[in-house]
Formats: structure tokens, sequence, C-alpha cells
């Protein structure tokens, strides 16, 4: 709690009595869903729309397969580079908080917060760790954070906010940013018309952070995935080519290929600093 600020008036925010919620000296007060996650937003504020419950669905499936344990071992190991102790741990557009998690276990005496803006992702969030809190909050609005409050900020294939995390991270803190390569999927896209990862990522990725925070270490994550129908179809149904590509159309074309399908998981990590 002591991390999150209030999004109308940015005073610190405290629990309430028996857990129910938060509030600000100011009296604005935020209740705790019975899933146990918070909404911050200021009064009328919409945040853009996030993963459907569908979404949400297959990035759990794929997570729990273990599909993308090594990444989420690289972004770990990323995490907890550096020097000095990381207390606090901010993932912005953490989705189910799986990473997040992993991250946390890691690093026993951290505490963190699961930012999203899809309240389905929230709702399983808030029972990724015993160590975090799970909100909805708009990643592109002002955080809920307090200034210079966390150690690390996690972003993992999420927008990047750079003026917001440098001032939520504390002086010498770090950003970790996870971004698909452009070989990532590279074998699925003509089969099922995905969307090609953009080959100038990196350069934009650069421009939108370098005004804010300097980078300080790069690596590639590679590994070569084998997946069934069932796997192929929760990987591409996580991600932004469920928006363009329905359910039926992508069954039909998943029919004709081979049982099992060879996958390159194609990742850059890289990380910043304030």
């Amino acid at each position: 709690m002591a991390l999150l600020a209030c999004p109308v008036c940015t005073a610190p925010l405290s629990a309430l009595p028996g857990d129910a919620g938060l509030r600000c000296p100011a009296g604005h007060s935020f209740d705790r869903a019975r899933q146990g996650h918070v909404t911050l937003l200021p009064p009328g504020h919409t945040p853009p729309t996030g993963d459907s419950a569908e979404m949400v669905a297959d990035r759990a499936e794929v997570l729990a397969a273990g599909t993308y344990a090594g990444l989420t071992r690289a972004l770990t190991g990323a995490v907890a580079a550096g020097e000095g102790p990381v207390g606090a741990v901010l993932d912005l557009g953490g989705g189910t908080g799986h990473h997040l998690a992993a991250v946390l276990e890691e690093l026993p005496g951290a505490v963190g917060v699961v930012l999203d803006s899809s309240r389905y992702a929230a709702r399983r969030a808030a029972g990724a760790s015993p160590r975090a809190l799970a909100v909805v909050a708009d990643t592109w609005a002002r955080l809920p954070v307090r200034d210079a409050a966390v150690d690390r900020v996690t972003v993992v294939f999420a927008p990047r906010n750079g003026p917001e995390t440098a001032r939520v991270l504390r002086p010498g803190g770090r950003l970790v940013v996870a971004t698909p390569a452009p070989d990532h999927l590279a074998e699925l896209v003509g089969p099922l018309g995905l969307l090609r990862v953009d080959p100038d990522k990196s350069a934009r990725l650069t421009g939108s952070l370098a005004p804010h925070l300097a980078p300080v270490a790069a690596a590639a994550h590679r590994e070569e995935l084998e997946l069934d129908h069932r796997g192929v179809a929760a990987v591409v149904g996580m991600g932004p080519h469920a928006r363009h590509l329905g359910r039926d159309a992508l069954a039909a074309r998943l029919a004709v290929l081979p049982p099992r399908v060879r996958v390159t998981l194609a990742v850059d990590v890289t990380t910043w600093t304030t």
C-alpha cells in the first residue's frame, strides 16, 4: 500500500479498516473488489480497452503450461541485476501477475504491484502472490504510484510510459522491458495470417525511453518451442493477433498445420536506468 498514490490528488494512500480498500488524507476512497484488486482511476476516467476475458484466459493457460518459462527466467535475472537491494517492483501491463510472482520468489524481501487496464487480468493477478497488489489503472496516464517509490519497473509485451516510469523509479532504479523481436513466432505469421512485428520496434522503444532513461544492458532471448494446435491457439489468442483474427478463422487455418509445430520465441530484454 505504501507504494500507491491517490489518482485524484496524488496524496499517499493507506488501507481502510478490514482491508476493504484504500483512502487518501483528503478522503478519496477506493473499494477493494471481492477478487482482491483495486481500481485506481480518477472520476470519469476510462482506461484504454484492456485484454478481454478470453485473451486473459489464453495468457493464463500459456504461462501455466510453462511455454514462456524461459522468458520469465530471463526477466527475473535482469530484474535482480544491478547494485543495491530490490525492495519494490512495479509491473506495468502485468496481466495475470505471473511474471511478477516469479520475480518476487527470487527477491524474498520485496513487494510488488501489478498494474493493468484489464479488470479480467487484475482479477487473476490479485491471487498471483501474497506480496503483490493488483491495480486497474491507465498506464498512459499518471500512474497511481508515489514519486521515487520503486526499485524496479517491468514491462513485458506492454506499452511503455517513459516519463511516468522515470518519475516512480528511485534514483538508480531500473526499468526492464521485454519486447518481441522481428522473428518472434515467425513460423506462424504466414500460415495463420498474423500481424508482423514492426522491424523498427527497437528504434521506437529507444525513442520513447531515451529522453527519460539511459540504457544499461540488452540481451536477446531465443528458444525453439514445439506446440500442439491448442498451444498455438492460446499463444495467438493471448496477444494482439486476437483482436484481428477470429477464433473460427484461426481454427480453420490451424487445421492445415502439422499436429505439432516448431515455433521461435524471440524476445529482446533491455534494461534502463534513471
